[in-house]
């Protein structure tokens, strides 16, 4: 089988781009949002067009099938996340989707009858970036949401509020959950979002582990008081008691080493003016590693770092854990197929791990997972810059492609893999 279309790939890439393009640069597209649902709709369209079906679950998960697709054969679910972070790129995620889309028609323009079909999803809301609740599609999917149910944007607007505006259902929600062994294996194919590809002259990427992520929200409350008559030995400073925060956190991983990365994304301080001294402060910790254990301890240090900006001000400070997740390994044996397939293509390729977040990590709790990396231009990701060679996505895309062939062949290679026999579930 040739590869895949990659004037096509390129053409659709471009043109959701356009959904959600910041007049101050990139793209926000954020989960959830209204620019979220038009790039579902443009996605419809297009397989619409290509003569494939899709339909929309409750937690506004959007999948694309073959129109002849043989019911009650195993799933091998392909795609990721078209959300975006505010100003965020226009690969991460998209490409994950838009290649799955282009592996599934060129699988039906085959006529190929696989054991294992093929299924492209698109996941709602991976980001968090404004109902802050990371991976929420992959999972409602997977039935883990856990307290998701209550997750709200900043100005306090409920995730139910989003869902039945938009493509979703707050009250079938159970009807997204995907029923234990319904999906023999995920693949997701991403940009690396880091410098080693592009660095080592290595275009292809197997990714062996993804990193975990804890974020706690912190609330500081001092007390607002005018700025020329309180005394600075009796100000309760909530924007000095953050700044303790944020350097505090930094040390975690750059000092300490405690975990590998910490990092403060996101602060306001009310009341926010030039003449007072600030009352309340808002921000998020967020820790990183592939290692459980140094995972716990970074959250730990925050906790730490928390209690000592409280004494040393004398300002109440709050963290609260919004999000977990945990570290996790991809399938060694779909490892190994990811590298036949780049061989096969003659494509260098490397095991590494991914510092990033992904709905792969999400899913391996229901399923063996693997994940395709392309390089990152200059290691730039959520941010305007954001770009990969058109030659190494077309590579990528093609490596999905054999990855997802070899893993139907010989038929039972997958099942090898997966341990099961599940069926489509629609």
């Amino acid at each position: 089988m040739a590869g895949v279309d990659r004037a096509r790939l390129l053409d659709c890439l471009e043109r959701l781009a356009r959904i959600g393009a910041d007049p101050a640069g990139g793209v926000t597209r954020l989960g959830l949002s209204a620019e979220e649902g038009r790039a579902r709709a443009f996605l419809r369209e297009i397989c619409r067009e290509a003569g494939l079906v899709t339909w929309t679950d409750a937690a506004a998960n959007l999948f694309v099938t073959r129109p002849d697709r043989a019911a009650g054969h195993p799933v091998l679910l392909i795609g990721s996340h078209v959300d975006t972070v505010v100003q965020g790129g226009r690969l991460d995620g998209a490409y994950g989707v838009v290649a799955a889309i282009e592996v599934l028609r060129a699988c039906t323009a085959s006529e190929l009858r696989l054991p294992y079909e093929p299924v492209v999803v698109a996941f709602s809301n991976e980001e968090g970036a404004l109902v802050q609740y990371p991976f929420w599609g992959s999972r409602a999917m997977c039935g883990l949401l856990e307290g998701g149910t209550r997750a709200r944007d900043r100005t306090g607007r409920s995730v139910r509020a989003y869902l039945a505006e938009g493509d979703g259902d707050p009250d079938r929600l159970a009807e997204a959950v995907w029923e234990p062994g319904s999906i023999a294996a995920f693949l997701e194919l991403h940009i690396e979002q880091g410098p080693v590809l592009e660095r080592r002259g290595v275009p292809i990427g197997v990714v062996a582990g993804i990193v975990g992520r804890t974020i706690l929200e912190i609330e500081v409350l001092g007390q607002a008081q005018h700025a020329g008559t309180t005394p600075m030995q009796e100000r309760r400073d909530a924007l000095v008691a953050a700044a303790e925060v944020v350097l505090g956190v930094r040390r975690i991983a750059a000092g300490l080493d405690v975990c590998s990365t910490a990092t403060v994304g996101y602060l306001e301080a009310a009341p926010n003016s030039t003449n007072t001294v600030p009352g309340t402060a808002r921000l998020t910790a967020e820790v990183r590693d592939t290692d459980p254990l140094r995972l716990a301890r970074g959250e730990a240090a925050v906790r730490a770092v928390c209690e000592r900006a409280g004494r040393a001000t004398g300002c109440r400070v709050v963290p609260r854990v919004a999000m977990r997740s945990r570290p996790v390994e991809t399938d060694t044996a779909i490892q190994q197929v990811i590298a036949e397939a780049a061989d096969e293509l003659g494509l260098a390729h490397l095991a590494m791990p991914s510092g990033a977040g992904h709905d792969a990590q999400i899913v391996q709790a229901v399923a063996p997972v693997g994940m395709i990396f392309v390089p990152s231009t200059a290691g730039v990701s959520h941010a305007p810059a954001e770009d990969t060679p058109a030659e190494a996505l077309a590579q990528g895309a093609d490596v999905l492609l054999r990855t997802v062939l070899r893993l139907n062949h010989p038929p039972d290679r997958l099942s090898r893999v997966s341990g099961t026999e599940p069926a489509l579930r629609r």
